[in-house]
Parts: structure tokens; C-alpha cells; sequence
């Protein structure tokens, strides 16, 4: 039987736990179930200001990485490239991770 891709929301619990196992403070926001008037529902990230597309993680310990979290062939909407944009420009840094990174994962949080 084939395997069926690993989830965004599986591969996104791996790598906090990574990351924590490996001495990093994570933050990440929850989506929220969202009721309109007309009984209607939908998930949001509550942000205000700019926060719409901000990245999934962002991780502290000697450094700080900002992480968003994909899964396998995932695609940035716009307001997510945007943000990695600003990130990078301001000198931070910055991925876009799906599974297939758990090596570079592994190297990028390991390092001092």
C-alpha cells in the first residue's frame, strides 16, 4: 500500500519537537475557527497590521530563524513571500521547509 504524503501539520510537529530537543524557544500561532453572522465558518490566523503571511515558526537561541512550514511541493501565497522578502532583506534568517528538508533542518539547527 502506498504511503500517503506527510501532512503539513505532522511534519510542522516534528520539527518543533526538534527544535526544542535541540534547545530552541519555538512560537507558533494557531489557526482559529472563525463563525460569521450568516453561520458560516471558517479557520483564521487571527493577526492584525501587516501579520497576515507571517511565518509559521519562529525559533530563538543563540540566533533567530524564521521558518515557514510547508507541505511536500507547498505553495507561498503571496502575502507569505512577501514576508520572507522583507525578512531576508532585513538581514534574518529566513526558510521555507517541507519534509524533504529534514537534513538541512537537522545541520540549520544545529549549528552555533
Amino acid at each position: 500500500m502506498p504511503r500517503l504524503p506527510e501532512s503539513e501539520k505532522s511534519f510542522q510537529a516534528w520539527l518543533i519537537e526538534h527544535a526544542q530537543l535541540s534547545g530552541w524557544h519555538v512560537a507558533h500561532f494557531k489557526k482559529v475557527l472563525i463563525a460569521r453572522p450568516n453561520g458560516t465558518k471558517y479557520w483564521a490566523t487571527p493577526a492584525v497590521a501587516d501579520g497576515p503571511g507571517f511565518p509559521d515558526l519562529v525559533m530563538v537561541r543563540d540566533r533567530v530563524i524564521f521558518a515557514e512550514v510547508k507541505k511536500m511541493m507547498g505553495v507561498r501565497q503571496p502575502n507569505q513571500v512577501e514576508w520572507g522578502d522583507k525578512l531576508e532583506a532585513a538581514g534574518s534568517e529566513y526558510y521555507v521547509w517541507d519534509p524533504s528538508d529534514r537534513d538541512e533542518i537537522m545541520l540549520v539547527l544545529a549549528k552555533r
